[in-house]
């Protein structure tokens, strides 16, 4: 019989870094159906809500669904 030790090893969940989040809203305002229209991926929530700004003067509309998105490494303790 062969005998293995496992040890416990403690890890913290962290951003990676290494990558950037990302950031992007969708306009989801509309009576029978969503406008649809999308900010496409930002590099910050300035840039998504400045583009939320501009299609409210635009459109009128005043709804939107917002993403954040980033990576994470697992990282022992």
């Amino acid at each position: 019989m062969t005998r293995r030790v496992f040890r416990y090893v403690a890890y913290t969940l962290v951003q990676d870094p290494t990558a950037y989040p990302e950031y992007a809203a969708r306009c989801v305002s509309g009576d029978d159906s969503e406008c649809g229209a999308e900010s496409g991926l930002r590099p910050g929530p300035g840039d998504v809500e400045e583009w939320q700004r501009r299609h409210t003067q635009e459109t009128r509309h005043t709804r939107y669904r917002r993403v954040f998105a980033d990576y994470a490494v697992m990282e022992p303790e």
